[in-house]
């Protein structure tokens, strides 16, 4: 288990974390989501001991990181898949962290086998692409068979077939009763991954929830309908106070209804449907509207010209 409490952390002026506080659950997928510059890497990096609180705390199985005197065994971490030596073997480089940290050798050909590295683990670091030093960070995580694992975007630089195999990975390791934390850029995969979603936003919680309330709890249902008579339909349903927007000579848009409601007030008017659901939003719509209002760095669309318009 992961313990964040109260937890602040300034760089001088800057206010990187401010008073945060969330639990990460064993036996779950929790995301960890916020704008660039929101605070999530550097709240990783207190939890791993390698900058301190300024204020709060940050706990691991109710011990702090630095209290650990074998960490690996307690707890696996990826936060920048550059940071190994390069001119070292993949094989060579998980062997040194296992004999730091009292591992078994047969341990480093187990690890390199589960991530997939077995054509790449004699190859010297420095000629592994982006994916691979992915792959090599995550063998590095597992080593010691920890009970807590940090990735700190994980997916970036893997492949398709990479991209499936985490998805899977993460899944077993949540199932097998480890906590696990993964932070993310990749709603879309979050999505499908994450079992639980802390969000914060400037340093400061906004959301900590189950994946499912987070993207069915915001706004209001949307309803596609599409009618030969939609006009029919919509006057009825702006009279019951519903927001209908008309997308096309057939098709509706309806906010706040549900399709049960909307079917059964066509079935009362004699309307006939061609089609009738509920869109679901998904996590980026959800995001989205969490996260307004907490973007440190936003870009502007470019203004066009006239003649550049044309």
């Amino acid at each position: 288990m992961i313990e964040v409490r109260g937890l602040t952390r300034r760089y001088g002026d800057v206010l990187a974390v401010d008073d945060l506080s969330f639990t990460v659950e064993p036996g779950k997928v929790t995301g960890f989501l916020g704008p660039n510059g929101a605070g999530k890497s550097t709240t990783m990096r207190v939890v791993l001991g390698l900058d301190r609180a300024t204020s709060g705390t940050a706990l691991v199985n109710g011990r702090p990181y630095a209290s650990f005197g074998e960490p690996l065994r307690e707890v696996g971490a990826l936060l920048d898949p550059g940071a190994a030596h390069p001119g070292r073997t993949g094989r060579s480089h998980l062997r040194v962290a296992a004999r730091a940290n009292g591992i078994p050798r047969r341990r480093v050909d187990e690890v390199i086998e589960r991530v997939g590295l077995g054509r790449a683990a004699s190859r010297r670091i420095k000629g592994y692409s982006l994916g691979m030093r992915q792959r090599l960070g995550i063998a590095t995580a597992l080593i010691g068979d920890p009970g807590v694992l940090m990735f700190d975007e994980p997916i970036n630089g893997l492949d398709l077939d990479g991209v499936r195999w985490i998805r899977g990975l993460l899944r077993q390791l949540a199932d097998e009763g480890r906590t696990v934390l993964i932070s993310s850029h990749l709603l879309g995969e979050m999505e499908q991954i994450a079992d639980r979603l802390v969000v914060i936003g400037r340093g400061r919680l906004i959301a900590d929830a189950t994946t499912e309330q987070i993207v069915s709890g915001l706004g209001q249902v949307r309803v596609r309908v599409r009618s030969p008579r939609p006009d029919v339909l919509r006057a009825r349903l702006r009279e019951r106070g519903f927001e209908v927007e008309r997308v096309d000579d057939h098709e509706l848009r309806v906010e706040g209804s549900t399709a049960e409601e909307v079917g059964g007030l066509a079935h009362a008017l004699d309307v006939p449907l061609h089609h009738l659901s509920e869109v679901r939003q998904s996590l980026e719509d959800a995001y989205v509207e969490l996260t307004t209002g907490s973007v440190e760095y936003q870009g502007r669309e470019p203004v066009l010209t006239a003649e550049e318009a044309r």
